[in-house]
């Protein structure tokens, strides 16, 4: 079964170098984040999402448990400087107030990663891979927005240089969780293009295949453009404007593979990350996204939301986040929500992105009448969740967050 092979892979691994074996060149990183909440109404915690908004702002508002642990093994190295590597990966999530069991209502392990590479100064240090991989995904940290990601499973060559460029190129056919139905999908990228003094522009162009297995499937296309200046205000800022037809309307990845060619969609997005001083840090994100499709079905999304950090000492900040977002379908009323967060946090250091940190949180939200009548049975936002017919509510809780 998958889930008893994503187990085995690092737990072998493991047990490999507490027997002694020989460990040259492996590595081992992960992420986790684990916590337990409640709510206003005395109930479970239920996190706020805007229906039909592809991410939530995330502080004080996740509601599972997420593991992710990873092992890169250096399987040869040359005297010509070539590298063989394998990797594999482990992810576990479970939603809180169920039972550790993993079944599909209560869990799941996986693994969303297992692939092999080659690296070669013959091939001017290009990287040739094959497997199931998480591939150049570029995500906003405090929305887990994973807005450019043609992760999945195929082949590719990495980084060819092409004098100052690199070039990049992606067969496969991605890999979700929740996909069922599969196409062909290529990705060029070229990188490396430096535009400025610590500025950089990288490109992407995706290329989705008609699924024959599906009936009135399309092919479609997207094209993804980010601009990167490293230093701004002691941190870094992301510029990026994205387009897609058919298909091509997930943008970052395979999008509805029954929609036209007369669909489609756009984003434009703004994302600095600051650390002003060792004292005060944190991140940004705008965003604006409209799709374009037959029979009114369309509709714009508009997000604002600001997560700033303030250390009073060498483990203790003040986080907050304010999170804003409004969808205007075409037809139907504008749905509305905002959300905050207050978080006293103990952390290993002062800065922004420093981990692991414990947070102590509560978070506050509202609500319009049109997000309630479009949410989910059930979910935070309607009328049959844990805050009824109220349109506003509130959770509290405390979360562990890592990475290594």
């Amino acid at each position: 079964m998958p889930s008893r092979m994503s187990v085995a892979v690092p737990v072998a691994s493991l047990i490999a170098l507490a027997g002694g074996q020989d460990a040259w060149g492996l590595e081992f990183s992960g992420y986790g984040r684990i916590g337990v909440g409640g709510s206003s109404e005395g109930g479970k915690q239920s996190c706020f999402q805007l229906p039909g908004a592809p991410m939530k702002y995330r502080l004080g508002n996740e509601c599972e448990t997420y593991w992710e642990l990873e092992l890169n093994q250096e399987l040869y190295r040359g005297a010509d400087g070539t590298v063989i590597k394998v990797d594999g990966m482990a992810s576990l999530a479970e939603q809180y107030n169920h039972a550790p069991v993993f079944t599909d209502e209560n869990g799941t392990v996986r693994l969303p990663q297992a692939w092999a590479s080659i690296q070669s100064p013959k091939l001017n240090d290009a990287t040739v891979w094959a497997g199931r991989r998480y591939y150049k995904r570029h995500d906003i940290h405090i929305g887990d927005f994973y807005y450019w990601n043609p992760s999945g499973t195929g082949v590719g060559i990495d980084n060819y240089k092409l004098g100052h460029y690199y070039l990049s190129y992606a067969f496969t056919r991605e890999d979700t969780i929740d996909q069922k139905d599969k196409a062909n999908r290529h990705d060029f990228n070229l990188g490396g293009i430096q535009t400025n003094d610590h500025g950089d522009l990288e490109l992407g162009l995706s290329v989705i295949q008609k699924a024959g297995q599906v009936e009135g499937s399309h092919g479609g296309w997207s094209l993804s453009a980010e601009h990167d200046q490293d230093g701004f205000l002691g941190g870094e800022n992301r510029f990026v404007v994205q387009y897609g037809e058919g298909p091509g309307i997930g943008l970052g990845q395979t999008g509805e593979l029954t929609a036209s060619r007369d669909t489609k969609t756009w984003r434009v997005l703004e994302s600095p990350m600051w650390q002003i001083t060792p004292n005060f840090g944190g991140m940004l994100l705008a965003v604006v996204q409209k799709t374009k499709a037959p029979e009114n079905n369309g509709m714009t999304w508009y997000s604002f939301g600001v997560r700033p950090s303030y250390a009073f000492t060498d483990h203790f900040k003040l986080v907050v986040e304010y999170g804003h977002d409004q969808i205007d379908p075409d037809s139907g009323g504008t749905r509305k929500l905002d959300k905050f967060t207050i978080a006293p946090t103990l952390s290993m250091g002062r800065a922004f992105m420093t981990r692991p940190e414990l947070r102590l949180y509560y978070t506050y939200a509202r609500w319009n009448r049109a997000a309630q009548a479009a949410a989910d049975p059930g979910t935070a936002l309607s009328d049959s969740g844990v805050f009824g017919s109220q349109r506003h509510g509130s959770n509290f809780g405390v979360q562990l967050e890592t990475w290594w």
